[in-house]
């Protein structure tokens, strides 16, 4: 596919190398007119005119998908055709999410480094949906990690994937996917049809990039201080499906098999103890400390690094 696109649209390894550098460095640009804000604001004046016209079901669902992802492949193929390479850096970087992530997990930590858990709450509640009220610090920490890890894939290295294989095409049209599920994928009355689409397109579109970083994670644990290589290509087999979806466990129980530490115990949401199984070796302890959360931060860190000098060598070939 990508040899078939234009000469600025083809995934470019000196525009990744300078996009993740300013991702990992700058963290996510703030402002109004950021790409993904636009495709969420468009998503949501789409859904509004589809429910306006009862289609408010599978068949819209579809519609929204065709409709916006045909409109901002298009918007932002012609936006990188007209600015060239500084364009072409402009879309990568807006779409990647590694630093922002790495920021939003150490915020977490800055403020239960200094005794402010209403703060960590506060913070966590930015990453996780469940209640963060009868969490401790220990649980915020926790959930810090498994919100880093699972969202890996789904911020990083499922749109370094689709961007490798299919150029800036390919990575808009992933963050269409993504932004549909997170904004209507939902199984309540309201989207289970509606939301299906965007859904199961965006199981599909993870499947492959989410076995990849579970070995991804556990070849680069294999070579990380205090953290075990053959313990996350263990766990991340045998423990990928105690979370729900096809795809999420794989690069969080790869993570908690990579730093040595157990992971999810109970959670609440709504004032309901909706699980209380732990992720991880039995033989580990809990995780909950600073170094727990450090490590973490280098494992998922580098596993990024490493996962976009791949792609860039896969580009160049």
């Amino acid at each position: 596919m990508a040899l078939e696109l234009s000469e600025w649209l083809r995934p470019l390894p000196s525009a990744l190398a300078v996009a993740v550098l300013l991702d990992v460095v700058l963290g996510d640009p703030p402002y109004r007119l950021h790409p993904v804000r636009l495709i969420g604001a468009t998503l949501t004046g789409l859904e509004n005119a589809a429910r306006r016209h009862a289609m408010d079901g599978y068949v819209g669902g579809i519609w929204l998908f065709l409709t916006l992802a045909t409109f901002w492949v298009v918007v932002l193929a012609a936006l990188v055709e007209w600015t060239g390479w500084f364009g072409h850096v402009f879309v990568v970087y807006s779409l990647l999410a590694l630093g922002d992530l790495l920021r939003h997990v150490w915020r977490v930590e800055r403020a239960l480094g200094v005794d402010d858990l209403p703060g960590a709450r506060a913070a966590i509640a930015h990453l996780v949906g469940r209640d963060t009220a009868p969490m401790d610090a220990a649980a915020c920490r926790r959930a810090a990690i498994e919100s880093l890890s699972e969202n890996l894939t789904d911020g990083f290295t499922s749109p370094l994937f689709w961007y490798a294989l299919g150029g800036i095409p390919g990575l808009v049209l992933f963050k269409v996917v993504s932004t549909m599920d997170s904004m209507v994928g939902y199984k309540t009355p309201r989207y289970l049809r509606f939301g299906w689409c965007g859904a199961r397109l965006d199981d599909v579109m993870n499947v492959v990039p989410a076995r990849l970083t579970w070995l991804a994670i556990a070849m680069v644990a294999s070579i990380l201080p205090s953290c075990s290589g053959p313990k996350a290509l263990a766990i991340g087999f045998a423990q990928h499906t105690i979370l729900p979806g096809p795809n999420s466990g794989w690069s969080e129980a790869a993570a908690a098999g990579g730093i040595q530490r157990r992971l999810v115990g109970p959670i609440w949401v709504q004032g309901q103890l909706v699980t209380d199984a732990w992720l991880g070796d039995p033989a580990d302890p809990p995780a909950g400390t600073r170094d727990d959360v450090v490590r973490a931060i280098v494992l998922v860190a580098s596993t990024g690094i490493a996962a976009a000098i791949v792609a860039a060598i896969v580009i160049t070939w």
